[in-house]
């Protein structure tokens, strides 16, 4: 099979301009970015709000190997399946962040037969619309020291600043900083640090609004830090907001690309999916809807924690209801649950995983079972993706459809990858089939419910845990949200992917264990509170051998090296 790249580079691809007519959205509303992207205008929010609402489906997946369950392939592959049935999708997917690029993880464009093209786009700055998170950020944290050092008039308390910096780089060496070190014009010293770009509030904020003056007044609500009597002080007291949004008002638009059958495919936004959401855009999703028969789209990680956001977050700031959603399972990642095998980014997989075991495959049944449980719980129906890889064994697919007829789900094994549209028409069929049973959509929590219970019925019902254990650092950060008017938020539980628990070692669905809460903090501007449970990383590093040192440039002048 072709490479990523070669496939993507012998693809035929359309004039965007008639992509977006296949959308129903006129040339005036399409900003050309060269000739493989383009922006669409905010107006087209409004010129197509008359149009019916496509079915809505979120592909999310088990709980996921370090390695990823290629969500994003089958997100473009889905898409590309319903063009086989003779309807029409629209895509629509998170931006790549050069970090993860260079890094382990490699872009984001998906893969084979089902990825965006041309990659190298994709991958490599798109339309800049991270370098203009990037300014905007770190223009507030420039105002706020700046503030500092003209005298402070807001009376910040030098330890209660929560606003640090951005770079959308894999730098570890950033974590933990001093800045203002020199003579007394340097600055104010304090200790601060770097977190990754799309780690960023700013992100987050940008994913989450619904227009240019909503991006303006999210932006104005972002919490910096606290002054001395333990008020929040917020970026439009630092008149710094109005900068930040001009800074912004080019990246707010949803970018318009195409996947390699030329399906519709919408790129904007990739909040971190720890201390955020994790979705892309909600701007993107209310474009999508009104042009076609299905939007698909994303959400980061296992459903107990990107399809708990996308459901309870994203959608409470859309407004949208989804009809489905997709659980991404993989033979490896089912083998990975039965706690026989340790899978470790950037090597091979254990040899003796490898081996044809459909018993292994039912030992890690359990991790399925719950994740489609937490999606029943919000009343979407759930449909089960099997992503089929080269190496696996039709018994071990077997033994996964097994799992989901005793669950009573629709399921389909998915070869988009090798076979494009065509591998996934199956799979579009079960989805447009649960779409159908759709109706009973339902929010985890109320909003009036105290952060505490929130936390409280998220742990309980999508982790499994028997309860919370709020230290007593969480519990003051709690009761001060609640006194400064934050506690009809959502929560974002910031916590590991690679378990349903707090610990990335215990696999499955673990029982009789409690989720411990160390701190909370509070994304304003965003809209949600994320408590944090154990050491997440915002600034990730480097590897011994990153992708960094694979991607060059040939005589061509053509990118080689890029996964």
């Amino acid at each position: 099979m072709p490479t990523n790249l070669e496939i993507s580079r012998n693809t035929v691809r359309k004039p965007l301009t008639d992509v977006a007519a296949d959308m129903g959205i006129e040339p005036r509303f399409v900003e050309p970015y060269g000739t493989a992207v383009a922006k669409l205008s905010l107006e087209t929010v409004s010129e197509l709000a008359d149009r019916p609402k496509a079915r809505y489906v979120v592909v999310s997946s088990l709980t996921p190997t370090p390695l990823g369950e290629g969500k994003t392939t089958t997100t473009v592959g889905l898409g590309q399946g319903f063009a086989h049935l003779g309807k029409r999708a629209v895509v629509a997917i998170r931006q790549s962040s050069l970090g993860p690029t260079f890094g382990i993880k490699g872009g984001a464009a998906g893969g084979g037969y089902a990825q965006v093209v041309p990659m190298e786009t994709v991958n490599l700055h798109l339309t800049g619309d991270l370098h203009a998170v990037t300014s905007a950020h770190n223009l507030l944290a420039a105002m706020l020291d700046n503030h500092l050092h003209k005298g402070n008039a807001l009376d910040l308390d030098p330890f209660g600043i929560t606003w640090r910096r951005v770079l959308d780089v894999n730098d570890r060496e950033l974590r933990q900083i001093v800045t203002g070190l020199g003579g007394r014009g340097d600055g104010t010293p304090r200790q601060t640090g770097f977190d990754i770009t799309a780690a960023s509030e700013v992100m987050a904020v940008l994913a989450l609004c619904s227009s240019l003056p909503d991006l303006r007044r999210r932006l104005g609500r972002i919490v910096v830090g606290y002054d001395r009597t333990g008020n929040p002080v917020t970026a439009e007291q630092l008149r710094a907001a109005g900068a930040m949004c001009v800074q912004l008002r080019e990246a707010v638009k949803p970018n318009l690309m195409q996947s390699v059958e030329q399906t519709p495919v919408l790129i904007h936004c990739g909040p971190f999916g720890n201390i955020a959401h994790g979705n892309s855009s909600v701007l993107a999703d209310l474009v999508g809807i009104r042009c076609g028969d299905y939007l698909v789209t994303e959400a980061g990680f296992g459903a107990d924690m990107g399809a708990e956001r996308f459901f309870n977050i994203k959608c409470r700031a859309s407004g949208l209801v989804p009809d489905a959603a997709v659980v991404v399972v993989t033979v490896r990642a089912m083998k990975a649950h039965s706690g026989r095998y340790r899978v470790v980014a950037g090597r091979p997989l254990p040899e003796e995983m490898l081996r044809e075991s459909p018993d292994d495959v039912y030992a890690g049944a359990a991790n399925l079972r719950k994740q489609l449980a937490n999606i029943r719980a919000h009343g979407v129906t759930p449909v089960v993706a099997v992503n089929a890889f080269a190496g696996d064994a039709d018994s071990e697919h077997r033994a996964i459809l097994d799992i989901a007829t005793e669950e009573g789900v629709r399921a389909a094994v998915s070869t988009h990858v090798a076979k494009g549209g065509k591998g996934a028409a199956e799979l579009a069929d079960a989805v447009a089939g649960a779409c159908e049973e759709s109706g009973g959509f339902r929010y985890l929590y109320p909003d009036e419910l105290p952060l505490a219970d929130k936390i409280d019925v998220v742990a309980r019902r999508m982790y499994g845990a028997d309860g919370i254990d709020l230290s007593p650092t969480a519990r003051r950060q709690l009761d001060t949200y609640t006194r400064c008017g934050f506690g009809s938020l959502p929560v974002c539980i910031a916590k590991t992917h690679l378990s349903l628990s707090d610990d990335p070692d215990r696999k499955g669905a673990p029982k009789g264990w409690r989720l411990p809460v160390r701190e909370v903090r509070a994304s304003v501007g965003a809209g949600f509170v994320y408590p944090i449970c154990g050491d997440m990383r915002t600034m990730p590093g480097l590897s011994s051998h990153p992708a960094a040192e694979r991607i060059d440039i040939d005589d061509a002048g053509r990118v080689v090296g890029l996964a």
